[in-house]
């Protein structure tokens, strides 16, 4: 006979508790539950936050992507100096490329050029007057140093330009060979050791960033700090990809 109560009182039972797990106050008590922090743990940030991504991006193998306020981890690692540093390889990057790899003549061409004197190594525009005689001929004019005419010429044959200069007095005169297509090519492959150079310059800027966060260990969350080196290696990432962008448009410039 009790059995025979028991399941006349289930159904009762159960719609009792559908009723309470629907409960907005049930709902409110389970949503306001917060985890308690243990004493000696660390709290992650509310400006460190994860962005996962797409279903595209999944397919495509890509990782979540994060973004760390630089203000927070300031005591750690100054994140916008490490991005300077990373965004400094590709200016000069740049810069190498528009005074290295030129193909159109002007008295700029020659700027790069670093001449070793006795006294110490400069810029060729410092020690003459570079001028521009005709399309294919440039004329340094070494009046004001004389006694670098010699080095200055050694410094424009060895340079990558394929350049025979030829003295006159105190005045070089620096005929541009026609841009051969070996030339174009000769002038990609320089273009790709440039941007090797970069890369090389940004692992290095990188290394130093990850040793320096390795560092700051004790008395930091080892989730923060491997968020750091995360949010750093995106950063590596990023620039990468802006060098290769680089080569791809000066490679295209060069072989038309």
């Amino acid at each position: 006979m009790a059995l025979n109560h028991l399941r006349l009182l289930q159904p009762l039972l159960c719609r009792s508790l559908i009723q309470r797990i629907r409960s907005p106050v049930a709902v409110s008590a389970v949503v306001n539950v917060r985890p308690s922090v243990l004493p000696g743990t660390v709290q992650l940030p509310a400006a460190v936050c994860r962005f996962y991504g797409t279903k595209k991006d999944k397919a495509k193998g890509s990782s979540a992507k994060v973004k760390i306020n630089s203000a927070l981890v300031e005591d750690i690692i100054n994140l916008e100096e490490v991005k300077e540093e990373m965004a400094s390889v590709v200016y000069l990057l740049k810069d190498d490329f528009t005074r290295s790899l030129n193909i159109r003549t002007s008295p700029g061409a020659l700027d790069h050029i670093i001449v070793a004197t006795c006294d110490g190594k400069f810029p060729l525009n410092e020690l003459g007057q570079v001028s521009m005689k005709s399309s294919h001929l440039l004329i340094v004019n070494m009046s004001n140093f004389p006694e670098a005419v010699t080095a200055a010429t050694r410094a424009l044959r060895e340079c990558s330009m394929n350049l025979n200069p030829e003295v006159d007095g105190t005045i070089i005169k620096v005929p541009i060979p026609k841009v051969s297509r070996e030339h174009r090519e000769n002038l990609a492959k320089t273009a790709k050791q440039l941007s090797n150079k970069a890369k090389e310059s940004l692992r290095s800027v990188r290394s130093n960033a990850v040793s320096q966060v390795k560092k700051a260990k004790e008395g930091h969350s080892e989730d923060i700090l491997r968020l750091i080196e995360k949010q750093i290696q995106q950063m590596t990432d990023d620039i990468t990809a802006e060098i290769d962008k680089q080569l791809a448009v000066k490679t295209k410039e060069l072989l038309g």
